[in-house]
C-alpha cells in the first residue's frame, strides 16, 4: 500500500498554470542562453581585428627594426676592419721605408711583445675566458709550430715592405687561394679537381702579369712576399690539422694569448743574428716611442675587430671586405706613396681577383652543402668539417693582412 502510493506521487505532476510558465519561462531561456555559444557583435569583433592587426603591424616593425640594426653593425665591423687593417699596412710601410727604421724583425718582435702583454691583460681580467682543453702537450705539438710559422709570415710580410710597392705586394697577395689550395690537397685537407686547378692555373697567369707590369719590379722582394705566402697558407692548414681537430677553438685574442709569446722568442733569436748590431748603432730618439706605442696599438686593434666581427657578418661579407680592402689600399698607395701602376699589371691583378673570389665562393658554397647535410642528419659538425665561425678563423685570425 505504501509502495504504491510513492509510486503514484512520483508519477504525478501537477498541469502548468499560467503562472507557473510565467515564472518558468524566464528560468528556462536564462539556461539555454548559458548553453549556447557566445556570439561577438560586429563593433567588438571590428575591436579585435584591428588590435590584432596593430600587433602584427608593431611585430614586423620591431623585425625590421631589428635587421636593421644588424646589418647596420655589420657595416660598421667591416668598415672597422678594413680601416684598421689598411692603417695597419700603411703604417708598417712608413715606419720601416719613410721614417728611417729599417728593422723588420725588431717591429715585427715589438708587435708580437705588445699584443701579447694586452691579450695576457684580456684574459686574465676575465674578459676573454681562456681555452680549457690547452695543455702543455697540446701547446708543444700544435701551438708551438704555428707559433713559428706565424713569426716567419709576419717577418717577411714586413720585410717586403722595403722593396715593393703596397700596390705590387696586394696583387702578389693573391697567390694565397693557390697556397692554401696546393698546401691543403698535400695535407689532404683540401680534395684535388681539374676545375679547381683550372682556377689556381688562372690565378697564377694573372699575378704573372700582374708582375710583367710592374714598374718598381725587386726579385728578392717578389721571393720574400711568395715565402710569406707559402709560410702563411701552411699556417692557415696548420690551424686545421693541429688546432680545429683537438676541439680547440680560438678566436684571435686567444690566439695572440697562447701564440704571441712564442713568436716574440722566436723572433728574438733571428734579431740576435740579423738585426741587433745594425739596430743598436742606429741612431734613434724618443720620437720613435708614441710611434711604436700607437703602431702597435692599432695593430692590436686589427684583431680585436677581427674578434668583433666574428658572427656578426658571413664569410662571404668578408671575402668581399677583402676585396674592398685590397682596391683600397692600391689607390691609397698610389696616392700618398707615389706607387705606379701600369694597365697590364691592373689587368693582371683583376684576372687574379676574379679567379680568387670564384674559388671563394665554390668554397662557401661547399660549405653551406655540408651544413645542410649535418643539419639533416642532426649530427652537428663531423670530425674534420669547420662552421662558419671556424672558416672564418682560419683565414682571419691573427696579424694576417
Amino acid at each position: 500500500m505504501c509502495i504504491a502510493t510513492a509510486v503514484q506521487k512520483a508519477a504525478y505532476k501537477p498541469l502548468p498554470t499560467a503562472e507557473t510558465e510565467a515564472t518558468q519561462a524566464p528560468e528556462e531561456a536564462a539556461e539555454r542562453s548559458s548553453k549556447l555559444p557566445a556570439q561577438k557583435s560586429p563593433e567588438s569583433e571590428n575591436s579585435t581585428k584591428v588590435a590584432c592587426s596593430g600587433g602584427e603591424k608593431l611585430e614586423v616593425a620591431c623585425e625590421q627594426r631589428t635587421v636593421l640594426s644588424q646589418v647596420l653593425m655589420g657595416v660598421l665591423y667591416v668598415s672597422l676592419w678594413v680601416s684598421l687593417s689598411g692603417a695597419t699596412i700603411m703604417y708598417n710601410k712608413w715606419i720601416l721605408v719613410f721614417y728611417n727604421f729599417p728593422f723588420p724583425v725588431t717591429l715585427t718582435m715589438w708587435h708580437m711583445g705588445f699584443s701579447a702583454l694586452l691579450a695576457t691583460i684580456c684574459v686574465k681580467a676575465g674578459w676573454v675566458p681562456a681555452e680549457k682543453k690547452m695543455t702543455s702537450e697540446i701547446y708543444l705539438q700544435a701551438v708551438l709550430p704555428v707559433a713559428v710559422l706565424f713569426a716567419g709570415t709576419l717577418f717577411m710580410g714586413n720585410s717586403v715592405y722595403m722593396y715593393l710597392s703596397i700596390a705590387f705586394i696586394q696583387m702578389l697577395k693573391s697567390l694565397g687561394t693557390v697556397g692554401v689550395f696546393s698546401i691543403g690537397c698535400i695535407f689532404g685537407v683540401e680534395k684535388f679537381s681539374v676545375s679547381t686547378l683550372a682556377n689556381m692555373v688562372i690565378v697564377t697567369i694573372g699575378v704573372a702579369l700582374a708582375s710583367y707590369g710592374e714598374i718598381r719590379f725587386v726579385i728578392l722582394g717578389v721571393i720574400l712576399q711568395v715565402c710569406a705566402t707559402v709560410l702563411e697558407s701552411t699556417r692557415l692548414i696548420l690551424v686545421q690539422v693541429l688546432l680545429q681537430k683537438r676541439g680547440l677553438r680560438l678566436n684571435p685574442i686567444l690566439t695572440l694569448y697562447y701564440i704571441a709569446p712564442a713568436s716574440f722568442c722566436f723572433l728574438s733569436v733571428l734579431w740576435l743574428f740579423l738585426e741587433k748590431d745594425a739596430f743598436l748603432a742606429h741612431p734613434m730618439d724618443l720620437s720613435i716611442v708614441p710611434i711604436l706605442l700607437s703602431n702597435g696599438m692599432i695593430a692590436f686593434g686589427l684583431n680585436l675587430s677581427v674578434f668583433l666581427l666574428i658572427g656578426k657578418t658571413s664569410a662571404l661579407s668578408m671575402n668581399v671586405a677583402g676585396v674592398v680592402k685590397d682596391w683600397c689600399l692600391i689607390g691609397l698607395s698610389v696616392f700618398i706613396f707615389g706607387a705606379q701602376l701600369s694597365p697590364m699589371g691592373i689587368a693582371g691583378y683583376s684576372l687574379a681577383l676574379a679567379g680568387a673570389c670564384w674559388y671563394n665562393y665554390q668554397k662557401l658554397q661547399a660549405m653551406k652543402a655540408q651544413q645542410a647535410i649535418n643539419v639533416q642528419t642532426q649530427s652537428g659538425n663531423p670530425a674534420g668539417s669547420a662552421s662558419p665561425i671556424d672558416q672564418k678563423l682560419a683565414f682571419k685570425t691573427g696579424l694576417s693582412l
